[in-house]
């Protein structure tokens, strides 16, 4: 069954909750298996339950079936202080699911012959080479020691950056991307190094990392020669049919065309969003993650960025994370998914194993508590409540 876009729009229950609009340019296929009127009905009511007790002043969905949309939809307001109401062609921080696209770039240069997993990132012979100081290079003799290990960076691969094992720069410890927010990308690096050494030899443990995935910015750049966000635009971006992503930029007055506004309680307007390019600067529509996630999905029906041998690459874990492959979530059924936060915004994409992929973001930060993404468990709820789907239940 089919349904033509002005069909798709109406919805008379959803002005309660938000005014529905046209989907993005990404997904403006004909429409896969569409709710019908009742469905569509349950799912608003879905989401006016998790507004309401989130306190969420805008949710934008969008869910497709074997690489067509089924679903796009955006409630409530883009700025509460205007009462500008969201529509899915607005635009959020889409914070780590960043990951996965410079996953994806730094994969096509692999494909590309121009570099491997294992290739060296700093020190001689590397990918980075003599752009950012090394502190120390032990010999063999010194790798029985535990300070020449801690310092250990000429050891770290793409591979370790990818799967967040360098031994270092946890999120945690701190974070290195919250630190000097004045610093541009390589005087960021070069303190670090100095800084801030490995605890522990690369490969052994896992690390949540946003510095490793702000080195694998500074890979692309390297062999590539362009910026990393004009590579990815290039070669990962318009390839899906995404035309409208961006780098975001830090401040209110830096906010983009039909970008949303964002909401506390920390402020969502006091980091460096630019600097975080790789690792959480992009800008997005639902439908935009939604399109990208499906040509990195490795459904058979779909057109695919990357080939078969290099997806089943990318979404194998490491050893140190069963539960964590190369810029993605993954799960015993072979689920794919990333997650994003920040100050003012929360967003999801999945790839189920059953046909599904699917995003929503949130312009503030979700109050519920409990096992698993809220975010997440919202959108599996809606995709529920429509009988003709039929999708495998993610734990």
């Amino acid at each position: 069954m089919s349904v033509s876009r002005r069909e798709l729009l109406q919805s008379s229950l959803l002005c309660a909750v938000g005014m529905v609009h046209g989907s993005s340019p990404a997904l403006t296929e004909e429409l896969a298996a569409p709710p019908t009127s009742d469905e569509r009905k349950r799912m608003a009511r879905l989401a006016a339950d998790f507004m309401d007790t989130n306190d969420v002043p805008g949710l934008s969905v969008a869910i497709a079936i074997k690489g067509k949309p089924a679903y796009v939809e955006a409630f409530g307001v883009a700025d509460r202080e205007t009462g500008e109401a969201l529509t899915p062609q607005h635009r959020f921080r889409i914070a780590s699911i960043s990951k996965p696209i410079t996953s994806a770039g730094i994969f096509t240069l692999i494909e590309a012959g121009k570099l491997q997993l294992d290739s060296y990132v700093f020190g001689p012979n590397s990918i980075l080479g003599d752009d950012y100081p090394t502190p120390y290079t032990p010999t063999p003799l010194d790798l029985v020691k535990a300070d020449a290990l801690r310092s250990n960076i000429g050891q770290i691969t793409i591979e370790h950056l990818l799967t967040h094992t360098t031994g270092g720069w946890s999120n945690r410890s701190p974070d290195p991307m919250a630190l000097h927010k004045e610093m541009n990308h390589r005087e960021l690096i070069t303190w670090t190094l100095e800084h801030m050494p490995l605890a522990i030899p690369s490969g052994e443990s896992f690390a949540y990392s946003n510095f490793g995935y702000c080195i694998l910015g500074r890979v692309i750049e390297k062999l590539t020669g362009q910026t990393y966000e004009q590579y990815i635009k290039d070669n990962i971006l318009r390839p899906c049919g995404v035309t409208d992503m961006q780098i975001g930029g830090n401040t209110l007055k830096d906010r983009a065309t039909n970008e949303v506004k964002y909401y506390g309680p920390s402020d969502p307007y006091a980091m460096n969003v630019a600097r975080m390019d790789s690792n959480g600067g992009w800008i997005a529509t639902p439908s935009d993650l939604t399109a990208l996630f499906i040509h990195i999905s490795g459904f058979k029906d779909t057109d695919q960025l990357l080939s078969d041998d290099t997806l089943r690459t990318m979404s194998t874990p490491s050893a140190a994370n069963p539960s964590y492959a190369k810029g993605l979530f993954v799960d015993s059924r072979n689920d794919w998914w990333h997650g994003g936060r920040l100050p003012g915004t929360q967003t999801i994409s999945v790839r189920t194993s059953g046909d599904f992929c699917w995003s929503a973001f949130i312009n503030t930060v979700s109050t519920s508590r409990g096992i698993g993404d809220p975010l997440d468990q919202l959108v599996g709820h809606m995709v529920h409540s429509v009988a003709d789907w039929h999708p495998e239940k993610r734990a």
